[in-house]
């Protein structure tokens, strides 16, 4: 095929992606093969794609396509999340463009707006993930609100409610006022925030209804003192002494509320009073069941003030804090305002500041499913890459609270439970089973005849409703890696049999507990072992800066954007350059550019071989240079096993990215290259070719598209439809003479010496020059003199067991080089470009010493970093004594 001469991505990318889709490359169905499975962190199916999405896809493409390529029958299971808050934030957005009030509608008529949503706007991420050359299975695409889903949501949560692990009460929960829904601990974000502290006057009441004296405490959030049932004193602080067993006034409404003494009160902080408000903060509230203070809620589900308050109603919330301020400066009850700083909690998903609330909600006991959870990733049963994280993750699950499972949204799987007219409840799947259970609840003794039966369902059918909520997005997502198996519906199918446990998840750390820990309980309450082996868990990808990238921030770049310019292999090579697992990345578009250069000279290296003209009758000059390349190859391949193993992908992308630009193309085809317009041997050739392939196999996982282009020109021989890199071998490292690579590393710094000198005396390439060599090493030079040669363009070499006078010389390791220049050369010049190296390397073996002299070095270091700086010290030393035996030579 006729090439250009700059590789063009868009040319390529759609062309080989929709091949491999139409041959069902991507595509795995049970057989006798070991399976490598990797199920999706699903995206939400109301986002775009975005870095993070790019870093986290890129590597379980590395990983899925690097095992297809191994021959393991590799699945990679795509699919979305429902996201149940920021769906139905979207879907409310929508109606509203169109003039309807979620509230003027019924819960049908709003799931049936909420699909057209799904349908129009869900699948845009998986396109472009398609984009980015994702070799998901598609045809195994799932949706955590599909049907099957689902149900094996409902049938979760009857299972667990069975078992005790389910149950329904008050509990103080974090409140959405923008989703108007409970939230989980772990979708609330910390954040610092400036505020005021506000001091108010609270007036004590004394005989006969008098207010002579006044108490000050301090609090962030006035807006809530109508909702205070005690001001709380240390016992232990003589200040309040008095005060103990009196009552206070609060200011605007003059409610009377007593005051209480407990220790739990901080004495230096703000006055060493506390406002108690039950209703408004975790803390209060255990204090005030502790004297048992009764529980006054002025908010309403949206964060504005009820009638409760009395005064302000309909306010929000932040609204009426700086109202009430003004009225308490105007009524005297405000001593002075400070700046504060403090924590908040937001919501992850609306970023409305969270209110503590009291409520209603569905739990779900988590202290008995955490402890195999734990006990998998304390023994290595899951493996948490890196280990860093597992410190982290115990702690979690050894404090693990109970997870309020119920949301109040319409979008989700509704929570499971049925409620009759006289405040009965049970739970079930249906309404039909629902009244059965009603029925048990009424027939205690099973004394009904089935006529009596019929008559109490049919009586009691009009009034059983079931509970408005649905389940907490995650209790579906937790079941991901069995349900996308259909192991609910179906628990003994070929497929979850075959596919599970999975082999590798990769994922963020900042939903390692509320999705990571959650599937591995899940895993064995409903399978009785583990959902997979190892959890790679990504850095944050942020901006140079150090700034998490964000839309707010408007640093992050546009991912599709970047695939256009840079091409999709570009990007990759981009995101993992600079991505080492578990510590975030700091991205720059350069590294984009870098990706792309190097495709661009993959590409060269491409033309450069198909541009040779071969000569079946020439024999094969270049022996050493291919036994050479065929050890570094298996050296490389060794090197980017062990960092594969090490789930290191950014390293094991630079030994490949060293591997190509430096040993292939900037060494191995420089030393096998025809002279201009001269042909090559058949057999360096072929062996070149073979090369070429085995490196494109290497790159292929990181780099699908161009390496698939390339893999197809005919240089490589004629191929079927089925033969694509994508499933070519992947290559396996043979045997390494190490020996043999120590001497082409003394060969390349030879080349590298002599290139030096022309460049330090600005001769030409083209002028050949000569060598002498007074060699110290077991090197054999003789072997290697032809690629010498050729590459630094000598002309003659002579063996020496002198030094040369008035030579320009150079050291490798402990050999001697030596340059004669037909003119003198500058005796002063020379001089003191010795006397530099000199001095460099009296200050490098300096520094080398104190070490070495270091007790506490030398102590604690391990053997082999010693024994190199010992290395370094006598390769120091002899250099030192080569140069001044040179400057002595000079005069």
């Amino acid at each position: 095929m006729s090439i250009s001469t700059k590789y063009d991505p868009t040319s390529t990318e759609d062309k080989w992606y929709s091949y491999w889709l139409s041959k069902k490359f991507f595509h795995s169905e049970p057989d006798e093969r070991e399976p490598y499975t990797i199920v999706i962190p699903p995206p939400n199916v109301t986002g775009v794609l975005h870095m993070g999405h790019m870093l986290n896809n890129t590597i379980q493409d590395v990983l899925i396509r690097k095992a297809r390529m191994q021959g393991k029958n590799a699945c990679w299971v795509p699919g979305t999340d429902h996201a149940s808050i920021a769906t139905e934030a979207k879907v409310v957005a929508m109606l509203k463009e169109r003039g309807i009030n979620k509230k003027d509608i019924s819960r049908e008529e709003f799931l049936t707006y909420a699909w057209e949503w799904k349908e129009k706007y869900g699948g845009i991420i998986l396109d472009q993930l398609k984009k980015l050359g994702a070799s998901c299975d598609w045809d195994r695409t799932r949706f955590t609100m599909e049907e099957d889903l689902s149900d094996a949501v409902i049938e979760t949560f009857i299972h667990l409610y069975k078992k005790g692990r389910i149950y329904r009460g008050i509990r103080m929960v974090n409140w959405d006022p923008a989703g108007k829904t409970a939230v989980s601990d772990e979708e609330v974000i910390r954040k610092e925030v400036n505020q005021k502290l506000y001091y108010i006057k609270y007036s004590i009441a004394g005989e006969n209804g008098s207010t002579d004296e006044s108490l000050i405490v301090a609090t962030t959030r006035p807006e809530t003192i109508m909702a205070d049932a005690a001001i709380c004193i240390n016992p232990n602080d003589e200040r309040y002494t008095h005060l103990k067993g009196k009552k206070v006034f609060i200011p605007l409404i003059n409610r009377e509320i007593p005051i209480i003494e407990d220790e739990y009160v901080t004495m230096d902080f703000g006055t060493g009073c506390l406002k108690v408000t039950p209703a408004h903060d975790l803390n209060d509230y255990e204090l005030g069941v502790k004297h048992k203070l009764p529980v006054i809620d002025i908010l309403n589900d949206d964060g504005t003030l009820n009638e409760l308050a009395v005064v302000l109603v309909g306010e929000d919330r932040f609204i009426a804090r700086k109202k009430i301020a003004v009225l308490l400066e105007e009524a005297g009850h405000l001593d002075h305002v400070e700046d504060y700083k403090s924590q908040i909690g937001f919501s992850e998903r609306t970023d409305a500041a969270i209110e503590p609330k009291l409520s209603l909600q569905w739990f779900c006991k988590m202290d008995e499913m955490a402890k195999p959870a734990l006990e998998d990733v304390l023994n290595g049963d899951v493996k948490l890459i890196p280990e860093k994280f597992v410190n982290t993750y115990r702690h979690w699950m050894e404090n693990v609270k109970d997870w309020c499972i119920s949301r109040q949204l319409w979008w989700g799987q509704r929570i499971p439970a049925w409620y009759d007219n006289q405040g009965n409840w049970v739970v079930a799947k249906t309404e039909e089973e629902a009244l059965e259970e009603f029925l048990q609840l009424k027939d205690i003794d099973g004394v009904f005849t089935a006529d009596e039966k019929a008559g109490f369902k049919n009586q009691l059918k009009p009034f059983v409703r079931q509970d408005d909520d649905v389940m907490d997005t995650w209790f579906s997502s937790w079941l991901w890696p069995i349900s996308v198996f259909d192991g609910f519906k179906n628990p003994d199918n070929k497929d979850i049999n075959y596919y599970y446990p999975t082999n590798d998840l990769v994922t963020a750390p900042e939903i390692m507990f509320f999705w990571v820990a959650r599937m591995i309980m899940a895993g064995h309450e409903f399978r009785g072992k583990k959902p997979f082996t190892n959890v790679y868990l990504t850095g944050i990808v942020r901006d140079k800066l150090g700034r998490k990238m964000s839309k707010s921030l408007g640093n992050s770049p546009d991912p599709i954007g970047l695939i256009e310019k840079y091409g999709a292999d570009g990007v990759r090579v981009g995101m993992l350059l600079c991505s080492p697992a578990g510590n975030d990345l700091m991205f720059d578009e350069s590294y984009c550019e870098q990706g792309r250069n190097f495709a661009n000279k993959i590409w060269n290296a491409f033309r450069l071989v198909k541009g040779w003209e071969v000569d079946a009758n020439l024999e094969n000059p270049n022996t050493q240079a291919i036994n050479w390349f065929e050890n570094r190859f298996n050296q490389a391949l060794v090197e980017i096993e062990d960092n594969f193993k090490q789930y290191r992908l950014s390293e094991a992308l630079m030994s490949t990215y060293k591997l190509v630009w430096d040993d292939f193309c900037a060494w191995y085809l420089e030393m096998v290259k025809p002279a201009y317009q001269h042909p090559i041997d058949a057999e360096t050739m072929k062996v070149t070719l073979s090369y070429f392939e085995r490196i494109l196999s290497l790159l292929h996982p990181f780099m699908p598209f161009i390496t698939e282009e390339i893999y197809h020109d005919e240089i490589f021989g004629e191929k079927d439809e089925m033969d694509c890199i994508i499933v070519a071998s992947y290559p396996v490292a043979g045997a390494i003479d190490t020996a043999l690579l120590k001497d082409v590393e003394t060969i390349k710094e030879l080349v590298a010496g002599i290139r030096n000198v022309r460049n330090t005396k600005q001769l030409s390439p083209k002028e050949s020059l000569p060598l002498k060599i007074k060699s110290n090493s077991a090197v054999d030079f003789e072997k290697w003199l032809n690629i010498v040669f050729k590459l630094a363009n000598i002309n003659e070499v002579e063996f020496v067991n002198d030094k040369i006078p008035g030579a320009v010389t150079f050291m490798v390791g402990s050999d001697e080089f030596y340059i004669p220049l037909e003119e003198n050369i500058d005796v002063d010049a020379e001089r003191e470009r010795l006397n530099g190296e000199l001095s460099y390397l009296e200050g490098f073996l300096k520094s080398v010493n104190a070490k070495l002299n270091n007790e506490r070095f030398v102590q604690n270091a391990k053997p082999e970093i010693i024994q190199n700086e010992r290395n370094k010290q006598a390769d120091a030393e002899s250099k030192i004594a080569i140069i001044r035996e040179s400057l002595s030579s000079l005069g």
